[in-house]
């Protein structure tokens, strides 16, 4: 085996006579011969060295290469460290580790990309692993406090730093792990769900056409059993009278049966590219998720006041977003209806718990069951 070393000197093909192992044919080529003959001299009379001490023995071709250059190229070594640090810089490794994801979940990382480079500035190119210390994450997070005020919404960020230090570990990148030191501690988050009462007021709530349409999405995730909108969007088709799609979230594969509520609001709605007709209006999902969580604030008597006739309105469910529709599915099924546990976490999509549900092809009948009960009971009273 042969390991070569690099002289940095540039020649042509036809400049190197490979039978006397010289320069020929160059401007320079008696100072790059001399050049040559004294750098192998060197090289020759330092290795015949480590032999005689029986430093080389066991050693590959390309180890020798390295041992040498470390010893007789003390700023090649260096320069070549430098790049090694840089290359598993965090600021590196954190993007490497982004882009491996797929684009929605890069993004999340890359906002909290921008996030640390808005803390630390220029610096953070030059941060090791180990420089991300407890003190650093502390002061990290108190500067996030400064324009994000929940803590949930922080340790989004911190949580993917945390990511990074397990995919470094992993790779042997490092062995330093400041979270044993610095928690990461979730608050609990007020419930995000409409109550049953709560629910059948908004689901017979009677506003103009503007206002119907959001309800009516609302009540169509609903009875979907708290389908994500960026789901329902790209909904294409209803087969055999289920829709089959991978969550974007996680992209567990999901199967929900169209019960003949939710289709009578398909069919109200029904696009041209599409099943439902949001994308045929709307470049992008979020905007039209936005309009709606900003809409479903809103619902409540309203009244006009003043000289102006100002339009005072007194919602009934400041707080609501699209989301409550998913929580509310999940809190009455388990806890007005007894669905078991297991079944409303097939339902939502959560990945399975147990080693041995991976084995088990779940038995899809008992989510249709549980839907169909969730719906008799809100629509119709019936248990």
């Amino acid at each position: 085996m042969t390991a070569f070393i690099s002289l940095s000197a540039k020649i042509l093909p036809n400049q190197w006579d490979g039978r006397k192992l010289r320069i020929v044919n160059h401007p320079s080529e008696m100072t790059l011969n001399v050049y040559i003959a004294d750098t192998k001299q060197r090289i020759d009379t330092f290795i015949l060295d480590l032999a005689r001490q029986g430093v080389l023995e066991d050693m590959t071709a390309f180890e020798i290469k390295s041992y040498v250059v470390d010893r007789l190229y003390p700023q090649k070594a260096e320069a070549k460290a430098a790049a090694k640090r840089k290359e598993n810089s965090f600021a590196v490794q954190f993007e490497k580790f982004a882009h491996s994801k797929k684009p929605s979940t890069c993004g999340v990382y890359m906002h909290t990309m921008s996030r640390m480079k808005a803390f630390a500035g220029a610096k953070l190119e030059d941060l090791a692993f180990e420089d991300i210390t407890k003190e650093w994450l502390t002061s990290f997070d108190n500067f996030l406090a400064q324009t994000a005020p929940s803590q949930n919404a922080r340790n989004i960020h911190l949580r993917n730093i945390r990511a990074v230090f397990n995919e470094a570990i992993d790779d042997e990148i490092t062995t330093f792990y400041p979270f044993r030191r610095f928690k990461i501690r979730p608050v609990p988050t007020r419930k995000r769900n409409l109550k049953l009462d709560q629910l059948r007021l908004l689901f017979n709530y009677k506003g103009d056409e503007f206002l119907q349409q959001y309800i009516d999405m609302f009540k169509l995730i609903f009875m979907l059993i708290g389908i994500n909108m960026a789901d329902l969007c790209r909904l294409k088709e209803i087969d055999d009278g289920r829709i089959t799609y991978h969550r974007a979230k996680t992209g567990a594969l999901l199967s929900v049966k169209v019960e003949p509520e939710a289709l009578e609001i398909i069919e109200r709605y029904r696009g041209k590219d599409w099943l439902i007709n949001i994308l045929d209006r709307y470049k992008d999902y979020r905007n039209y998720t936005h309009r709606m969580n900003d809409t479903l604030k809103k619902i409540g008597p309203t009244k006009r006041v003043g000289l102006g006739g100002k339009k005072i309105i007194e919602p009934l469910f400041p707080n609501l977003s699209v989301y409550w529709a998913r929580h509310t599915w999940a809190t009455i099924a388990a806890n007005d209806l007894d669905v078991p546990k297991e079944i409303v976490g097939h339902a939502l999509g959560h990945s399975s718990s147990t080693v041995t549900d991976i084995y088990i092809e779940y038995d899809q009948r008992k989510v249709d069951e549980a839907n169909r009960r969730v719906l008799d009971y809100v629509l119709y009273d019936k248990k």
